[in-house]
């Protein structure tokens, strides 16, 4: 079967024995064309089903208005709802959105973002992977003209544009109420080394301890790479010490909810003999019989729809020089699941 070749300007304009140049400014109402000659090119071009040449429309703007977001999984709840404030912004300023999942591989993140710079996007929103240390296929995108800004999963740098809930403060909310429900020994279930947020969980923990006068034990400061594996090691440390924690702060619900079902097989009873306050509050908890003593909203909807904000910020920056970069911190709110 052939396919019908689409019909072009040039050929509306030989049909109306007009211009190329008339039959484009008709087709976009300006307003040096006039009402007859209007309507004439617009009701042929729909009788031939004419459609604009959106690669060429591209090329004259330097613009695909189109955005890349890269991610760890979508299929987690807290990405999703990131997506969903991305989108919304995005839509409403008629870009379309890219998505990528990293699935925490830093050379698959590599690839997305080279894979994203060849599609000619306009911009991109990042969340790290979790081993991500060098940043330079980020950097490398300066010359591309291609702007990023990072979200929840942040790098360290300030020459970046950030938007990322607010660790120091969640985790102060999260270790005060625990100590207001009477516990001393808190342990923390970190996630990998390299992400800023594991030091910063840790940094306020030590913050708070010596606010309180209380001694400070890192050994109660444990670190995962956030699988069911990792977790079940961290909480094989943490319950062999000489003084095991009776309440624990994990970095989010996946994590505490793994590391309750350890707990369970171990015959340790939830919300009885260890306490567990997580972040992301995801709307699973709502559902189970034990869920986490607590959990830190982070309210990724907000985060994802300030990260476009920012980036189409920058898109729409008319000056000689670039916007200068944004820390935007979201504060977390805590919520009781036990009480």
């Amino acid at each position: 079967m052939i396919n019908k070749k689409l019909p072009t300007i040039k050929e509306i304009a030989e049909q109306l024995n007009i211009s190329v140049s008339t039959v484009s400014r008709a087709l976009h109402d300006h307003p040096s064309i006039g009402l007859r000659t209007r309507t004439r090119v617009q009701q042929l071009a729909a009788e031939l089903g004419y459609e604009p040449n959106q690669t060429a429309i591209f090329f004259k703007q330097r613009k695909t208005f189109t955005i890349g977001v890269v991610l760890p999984f979508l299929i987690e709840d807290f990405f999703a709802g990131a997506i969903s404030g991305i989108e919304e912004v995005a839509n409403s300023q008629k870009y379309n959105v890219l998505i990528g999942q990293s699935h925490d591989d830093v050379e698959r993140e590599k690839t997305i973002i080279t894979a994203m710079k060849n599609q000619r996007v306009d911009g991109i929103i990042v969340s790290l992977s979790k081993h991500t240390r060098n940043l330079d296929h980020f950097t490398a995108l300066e010359k591309y003209q291609i702007p990023v800004v990072f979200f929840d999963r942040v790098p360290a740098s300030n020459q970046f544009n950030k938007v990322a809930f607010d660790m120091p403060q969640g985790t102060h909310q999260a270790i005060t109420y625990l100590m207001e429900k009477g516990h001393r020994r808190i342990g923390i279930i970190n996630g990998p080394v390299e992400m800023k947020s594991s030091k910063e969980r840790t940094d306020t923990y030590m913050e708070v301890m010596q606010k309180k006068r209380l001694k400070i034990d890192l050994t109660l400061v444990a670190y995962c790479d956030l699988t069911k594996e990792g977790t079940a090691e961290a909480m094989e440390s943490l319950l062999s010490l000489k003084q095991p924690p009776t309440a624990i702060l994990a970095i989010n619900d996946y994590v505490a909810l793994d590391a309750i079902q350890y707990c369970k097989k171990k015959k340790i009873r939830n919300n009885k003999d260890i306490f567990f306050v997580s972040y992301a509050n995801l709307p699973i908890t709502n559902y189970l019989e034990n869920p986490p003593m607590a959990s830190i909203e982070q309210y990724p909807k907000k985060q994802g729809a300030k990260a476009a904000e920012l980036l189409l910020n920058q898109l729409n920056n008319t000056g000689d020089e670039p916007l200068p970069p944004e820390n935007i911190q979201i504060q977390g709110e805590l919520v009781v699941h036990k009480r």
